[in-house]
């Protein structure tokens, strides 16, 4: 894996708990783990947003349900 060099700026205050937090660590690899974790983090929501979508349509397809409908449902399921 071929790495890179990136420059953001942060607020001082951050900077500094980040340098005291981590001290003594390899400050890239933890930045590197944090990068990947936000990547991972960002597909799961994308990923969670398409599904919501697709259960939201498909609700929109469903034809309302009544209550007592789904009480006799729950009840027929029911040994």
């Amino acid at each position: 894996m071929s790495t890179s060099t990136v420059n953001y700026s942060v607020p001082e205050e951050i900077k500094r708990a980040f340098n005291e937090a981590f001290a003594g660590e390899n400050k890239s690899a933890v930045i590197a783990d944090l990068m990947r974790q936000a990547v991972e983090d960002r597909q799961r929501r994308r990923r969670r947003a398409v599904a919501i979508d697709t259960l939201l349509e498909l609700r929109r397809s469903q034809r309302p349900v009544t209550a007592a409908e789904v009480a006799a449902a729950r009840r027929a399921g029911r040994p």
